[in-house]
């Protein structure tokens, strides 16, 4: 069930995001604030903690990501 949700997020990363598509070139030292990005930190969460943990991980670390948070390097929670 989750490999739709990985190839979706993939798929976002070639085309739209940022830090990995093509406006990658458009920011010299990145646009996300965190290490690894959003988008990855979703991916990886999905893939090691399932469908349901993983999107409520990498929802809360969207929620995270805003003006005023301090960013830095945030791995995924080992299970």
């Amino acid at each position: 069930m989750r490999v739709p949700f990985l190839l979706l997020i993939r798929l976002y990363q070639k085309t739209l995001s940022p830090d990995h598509g093509f406006l990658k070139g458009r920011f010299q030292y990145g646009f996300c604030r965190f290490h690894p990005t959003c988008s990855q930190y979703a991916y990886e969460a999905i893939d090691e903690h399932g469908l349901l943990k993983g999107a409520v991980l990498g929802g809360y670390r969207i929620l995270r990501c805003n003006p005023f948070g301090k960013g830095g390097v945030d791995p995924v929670p080992k299970k």
